[in-house]
Formats: structure tokens, sequence, C-alpha cells
């Protein structure tokens, strides 16, 4: 029984964290077994966890989970790809415990701002991570450009290491391109699931 209460903690602990993880993300981050122990660990869950179908299950705290955990009100949405793309770049680099979500990157003096979709170190080196759902790629060049200006203006100190995500091999190169002179790794989702 407490083995029980502290993986279903660990799970929801998970959730407040990530916002959003699909079955697959939590077998690999809580070793829940096959997919038919996974479903029935989860479905056990159902009074604290809520689910959506997007080719796999996908879970987010409900109202119950919240108050044992914490954690942002999430619903059902499109928009969890874009979680769920981020959150293949936690699992990827082992779980980093200085892991942030959306954070907001900025100067006092130039007023200049930019919210990454999660941040973490290794090694003391900030890691920006990015993903790049269905975003215009006008938004990302931007984006790009505002880091740039924070490199310049030395506000990271040390300059990070971006990790983007993106959808498809076309969108790669136009982010490779755009992050050229950058010290930037790209992903496929494809990679991942």
């Amino acid at each position: 029984m407490l083995l029980k209460e502290t993986r279903e903690t660990a799970i929801l602990l998970s959730l407040s964290k990530l916002d959003y993880l699909n079955r697959s993300q939590l077998q690999i981050l809580h070793n829940l077994g096959g997919d038919r122990n996974a479903q029935k660990i989860l479905k056990d869950m159902n009074d604290k966890i809520s689910s959506f179908r997007d080719g796999e299950s996908v879970y987010y705290l409900n109202a119950k989970g919240r108050s044992i955990v914490g954690g942002k009100a999430r619903n059902k949405t499109l928009q969890a790809r874009h979680y769920l793309m981020r959150n293949y770049i936690y699992i990827a680099f082992d779980k980093p415990d200085s892991w942030k979500s959306e954070q907001r990157l900025k100067t006092q003096k130039t007023k200049i701002a930019v919210v990454a979709d999660a941040i973490f170190y290794e090694e003391q080196r900030m890691h920006i991570v990015e993903a790049d759902h269905i975003q215009k790629m006008i938004k990302n060049e931007r984006k790009i450009e505002k880091y740039r200006k924070l490199i310049e203006l030395n506000v990271f100190g040390h300059v990070p290491k971006f990790v983007w995500i993106t959808t498809t091999e076309y969108r790669r190169e136009k982010l490779k391109r755009l992050c050229e002179g950058l010290d930037a790794l790209i992903f496929t989702v494809s990679e991942f699931s």
C-alpha cells in the first residue's frame, strides 16, 4: 500500500511540474512496466488525474490531484502537444533537477524579454529549451533574435546552449539556419516517439 501511495505521489508531482504527460512518458519516468500495467495504474488514479486521447492517452491533474500536490489548472487542449514535445527533452536529458518551465528571461536596461519554454543547467551551463509545434517560423526568428541580443548584453554570463524540438525535418533545417552561430541542438519529435 505504501509503495502504491509513493508511486502515485511521484506521478502527481511529475504532472504538477510538467503539466501534461502521455502514457509513454509516464511509463519511462516512473517505470510503470508494459502498456497494460501502466494503463491499470493510471486508471486507478482517475480520481486525481484526468485524461484525453491524442494518439495515446494524455494525462493532467484534476482538482483533487492539484489539491494534493499543487499545480496549475489544465484542460483538454491541442496546446498539450507543445508541452509533450518539451517533456521529451526533459526525459532525454535525464530529468534535470534544475528544470523550470516557462521562464521569463530579460534585461532591465533595454526591456528585452523572452519566455523560454524551459531552462535547466548541466555542468553549470544554462540550457534553453524551445518546442516548435505549430507557430509561424517568423515567431521563432524573432525569439532567436531576442536571445542573440540578450547574449550580446551578457545577460546569461556564459553563452547558453539551445535545445529545440520541432515537428518535421523541413522545420529542423529552417531552425538550423536561424540558429547559425549559436550552440544549438535541434531534434524532431519523431526521434523520441
